[in-house]
């Protein structure tokens, strides 16, 4: 249990504002799923609203929401926890902790983590533009010859919410949780509405329906899938936001709230569609009465910015993550707000999502347009979530083998079977998240290798440290006061920073420490295991720093707390040494394709230097230049 459940079963007041939260964070995505899924399936592919189509979307519906995301997200994905962190990088990180000693395993399961994390960068462009234009959209019905504002509506929209990034989420945060509440609310007591006049319509709880429309529909009902995912956007969210309000909180919101609240507004759109097939263009605001319907509109748009917000957020949290383990160059990164540290704002990223973002609404102008783009992005990641925590289910849970199959079996037949369905919307759509997600898992990968070779050029040219310290203790040079930090990635060898330092300056200072900064595959970083210090002989120091990929680099802050491991810093008689490496792409060496090179090269050159990634101050900082070919 996490340390935000304990405080939560010990409180019933803090338990009921965790899950508040997690209304207004966790289900903004989900939440609005009801304003596309049911017009997209019902009204694709040659699918008509007949009363057996609407039983049996409804009935998959349903079960999906059981299936998927209460048994598979709530119950199983959400205890494959890495301390208490949740997400599709914590968790590609817990499962290769899991296989340590199996180095191929380890390789496949890093890919898969990494095209996982590039899928949801795709999900980060998606979302923002399909429920902000599901959400304008209702002025088609309020007001039909307004249709062509819909698109212009929605750019201003999304360019408002975009810039309001860099102001962070803490003070608009307060009132996501209200809206959403109002919101979840509003679209389940105008379901009942409609349910009530065609009680009939919850007949559709009953698989059998699902299955019977299988079976009658054959491969248009296997192509509807494509729509039936819909409802299960922002499953992933649950878990990725899991370490910001705990596991109990979610479920509490969940099955107490969410999942109520959104099987009746499904149903309610089947009961209105029973009646009135022909308002399946957007079965969503026609169960609204029309006098509620520009209120409707405006809260439906709010939600859609809370629903974006969230994605915003994780693809920043998780870029930060990407960063701390070596996935992804390094970048600016702004914290937003000074009581959680989890609140950070990537300008690059924000940038990147803004034009992408931008692109897809223009390109595709309607929400029933971008619901095939959408399906790839979110069953892809899905599906890879489950390999990765069946993983961890066999090699740390202890699960016996045969359950393992038999609970694999049946989770990936369901997300494979959406994926597949969404696969044959390729043409329409669905290239846009695997190209954008192809692009970004090219550049996470290039620059995990790339650093790769760096460091083994680096290290093939290092002399050997031992050797060294006691050639000094035999020939001292001369030594001036202070104390020199010299940072480097290898431990064993001289920094070639302390190298170019001695042979120019013909220096060293009475005490010298070789720095090196490590990011562990767990989201804290243990007191026990936070540093570390060796004494090498002749006043020079080995230190190794580790942090948790979901903290914050802060090494002058660290240095203060070196102390009481018997080393103590005096930061204005400390000096920062490091080698600013030039990367130079050479075909005649091996490693990686000549274009992959220059790519590195090309976002080495752009990247956050590690002095400012690792906040050291730079007026005690002296960078010295080393080429290194890879």
């Amino acid at each position: 249990m996490s340390t935000l459940d304990k405080s939560a079963s010990q409180s019933h007041p803090r338990l009921a504002a965790l899950a508040l939260g997690a209304i207004g964070v966790v289900y903004g995505d989900i939440g609005t799923s009801p304003l596309y899924t049911l017009q997209t399936t019902l009204s694709h592919d040659g699918m008509r609203p007949t009363p057996a189509s609407i039983f049996g979307v409804l009935s998959l519906i349903f079960w999906a929401q059981i299936i998927v995301v209460s048994l598979k997200y709530m119950v199983f994905i959400m205890r494959a926890d890495n301390k208490g962190e949740g997400g599709i990088m914590a968790l590609m990180a817990l499962a290769q902790r899991c296989v340590r000693e199996q180095p191929r395993l380890r390789w496949v399961l890093l890919t898969l983590g990494i095209f996982g994390a590039a899928l949801f960068y795709g999900d980060g462009v998606i979302t923002p533009a399909i429920t902000t234009l599901g959400a304008v959209e209702g002025v088609k019905v309020a007001a039909p010859g307004m249709a062509h504002w819909v698109v212009p509506v929605t750019v201003v929209v999304l360019l408002l919410l975009f810039a309001m990034q860099r102001y962070g989420t803490a003070r608009v945060g307060r009132i996501f949780g209200p809206v959403m509440v109002l919101w979840f609310v509003a679209i389940a007591v105008f379901g009942v509405r409609m349910i009530v006049r065609n009680p009939e319509v919850l007949w559709a709880l009953d698989p059998w329906y699902g299955v019977r429309f299988f079976h009658t529909h054959g491969l248009q009902a296997f192509i509807s899938l494509g729509g039936v995912v819909l409802a299960l956007t922002g499953a992933e969210a649950l878990y990725a936001d899991m370490g910001h309000f705990g596991k109990r909180p979610i479920r509490l919101a969940w099955f107490g709230f969410v999942l109520p609240a959104l099987v009746l507004n499904y149903f309610g759109q089947g009961a209105m569609l029973l009646e009135h097939p022909a308002a399946v263009d957007n079965p969503f605001f026609k169960i609204v009465p029309h006098a509620l319907l520009y209120p409707m509109i405006g809260l439906a748009t709010a939600a859609a910015v809370i629903a974006s917000q969230a994605v915003i957020s994780g693809a920043f949290s998780m870029t930060r993550e990407a960063m701390s383990l070596g996935y992804s160059m390094r970048m600016p990164v702004v914290h937003t707000s000074r009581e959680m540290s989890g609140q950070v704002f990537v300008p690059w990223v924000n940038s990147f999502l803004l034009v992408m973002v931008l692109l897809a609404v223009v390109g595709f102008r309607s929400s029933d347009s971008l619901s095939a783009a959408y399906g790839i992005a979110v069953t892809g990641t899905m599906a890879i979530t489950t390999l990765l925590a069946l993983v961890v289910a066999r090699r740390q849970w202890h699960w016996n083998g045969v359950v393992v199959v038999l609970v694999g079996a049946v989770l990936l037949t369901i997300d494979l079977s959406f994926f597949g369905a969404n696969l044959i919307k390729i043409d329409h759509g669905g290239w846009f998240p695997l190209v954008l997600g192809l692009g970004v898992f090219v550049l996470m990968t290039t620059w995990r290798r790339g650093r790769e070779l760096v460091v083994r050029g680096i290290r093939q040219g290092g002399l050997a440290l031992a050797p060294f310290i006691e050639n000094i203790s035999e020939h001292p040079p001369l030594r001036v006061p202070g104390t020199a930090v010299f940072l480097t990635a290898n431990q064993a060898s001289v920094p070639h920073s302390l190298l170019h330092n001695l042979k120019h300056n013909k220096v060293l200072h009475e005490r010298n420490v070789l720095l090196t900064v490590e990011v562990l595959d767990t989201p804290m970083a243990d007191a026990t295991e936070h540093l570390r210090v060796e004494s090498l002989g002749g006043e020079f120091y080995r230190l190794e720093l580790r942090f948790g990929f979901a903290e914050d680099p802060n090494v002058p802050l660290s240095l203060s707390q070196c102390a009481r491991a018997g080393l103590p810093f005096d930061m204005m008689d400390t000096t920062f040494f490091l080698s600013r490496e030039t990367v130079v792409a050479d075909k005649r060496r091996p490693g990686m394709a000549l274009w992959r090179d220059k790519l590195f090269v090309f976002m080495a050159r752009n990247a956050l230097p590690a002095t400012a990634f690792f906040q050291i101050p730079g007026n005690r900082l002296i960078e010295l230049g080393a080429q290194v070919e890879i």
